[in-house]
């Protein structure tokens, strides 16, 4: 296989009209055609990039193609934010009486969508817990036709056995589709182990600088094809000038993310075992309880981890105002630390009982670390801690 690195920066290659070296911004909501019947080709060619752009734009196709090959799929398509490629790909595969099961600890919005949301059209819910492999079996109905899977989970960084649940899956005629954001392609494939779909929040470490929002979904054609047909009915189309900028944060996601992984891993190491600090959540400790499952289907352990402070809320609160680098955000994936108290932020999506449920305690803090120089992150948050109550 071709490495990465090589695949951010030449994935497109194809695509890139004349010599450009950086690809232009096809900022064109239309395209003219010279005949009639090259009209007729352009309008009902399936994810083509040169009839109008809620149907696609040269740049949609350079993203596409990009990740997709990242992800060793055969194609893909890009939405206007992850939660647009999710909630497309549910329009599209769903209908009323079908049955969908889903992580108890999951993203608040793809809670909110499994649960609420589609609710409203007749599909119905199983939440499972995702360290039990057997509870996704237990859950399968003959009505069953997603599983929606994320791993690393956010934002507990719990796990799913691909590979189990996947034979489980398909045994039951139900496709399997993956939330990939926290890993991204370089860390983990999940349609190497099997699954139908994968999708990303590309707002995330894909674009990687905070300045876009994306989501991407990449499979097999049959699936892609059925997912743009609704696509270009709900309307979540993403600017040709966000799928510009990313691309131009793909040509670095290699680069990032073994930067990403480096200080993640160092930052738990350093974290666990602070007396202020009760658990540190990280694949890559030994101590996490799936690392052993963490070393069997991914190559790097991702850049986030969560931390929960001994003292609850009021360590939690204390940390933050501590950090000097760490940034209070939302998002993560960003060259910059970005550091939430989950609670709060999801508090406006998901009600205090699914939190609960979730395991979404009152004192966790969810780090995405940057790119920052390791030593000068470890630091900040050692000097943060002194301030925390243990």
């Amino acid at each position: 296989m071709t490495g990465f690195g090589t695949i951010a920066v030449h994935g497109d290659d194809g695509l890139v009209p004349g010599g450009s070296v950086a690809p232009p911004i096809v900022q064109s909501a239309t395209f003219s055609a010279e005949s009639d019947e090259r009209f007729t080709e352009i309008a009902t060619e399936a994810r083509g990039s040169a009839f109008y752009t809620r149907y696609g734009n040269p740049n949609h196709a350079q993203v596409a193609a990009v990740v997709a090959e990242l992800e060793g799929a055969e194609t893909g398509l890009v939405t206007a934010s992850g939660m647009g490629a999710i909630s497309t790909v549910a329009l599209a595969l769903l209908a009323a009486g079908d049955h969908v099961v889903v992580q108890r600890s999951t993203y608040g919005g793809t809670t909110s969508l499994a649960t609420g949301l589609l609710a409203r059209f007749g599909v119905t819910c199983t939440s499972v817990d995702q360290t039990d492999a057997d509870a996704f079996a237990r859950a399968l109905r003959p009505q069953t036709r997603l599983v929606l899977v994320e791993t690393p989970s956010n934002p507990l960084l719990e796990l799913t056995d691909l590979a189990a649940v996947v034979a489980t899956a398909h045994a039951a005629g139900a496709l399997v589709v993956v939330d990939n954001t926290f890993a991204t392609p370089v860390n983990q494939r999940p349609l190497d182990a099997g699954a139908d779909l994968v999708w990303h929040s590309g707002t995330k470490f894909l674009g990687g600088h905070s300045d876009v929002s994306a989501g991407v979904v990449v499979g097999g054609a049959e699936l892609i094809e059925r997912v743009w047909r609704t696509a270009i009915v709900t309307g979540a189309t993403l600017g040709p000038v966000d799928a510009w900028l990313l691309l131009r944060g793909l040509r670095t996601l290699a680069l990032r993310v073994q930067r990403h992984n480096a200080n993640a891993l160092a930052l738990a190491g350093a974290l666990e075992g602070h007396p202020a600090v009760a658990r540190v959540r990280y694949p890559g400790l030994p101590s996490h309880p799936q690392h052993t499952l963490a070393r069997r289907q991914m190559t790097g352990f991702g850049g986030v981890l969560g931390v929960e402070l001994a003292a609850g809320r009021a360590g939690a609160a204390a940390l933050l105002a501590g950090l000097r680098l760490g940034k209070r955000a939302a998002s993560l994936g960003s060259v910059s630390t970005l550091v939430v108290h989950p609670r709060s932020m999801w508090a406006g999506i998901v009600d205090a009982e699914q939190l609960a449920a979730a395991g979404i305690g009152a004192g966790l803090v969810r780090v995405s670390t940057g790119i920052e120089d390791t030593d000068d992150l470890v630091a900040d948050f050692r000097t943060a801690l002194e301030g925390v109550p243990a």
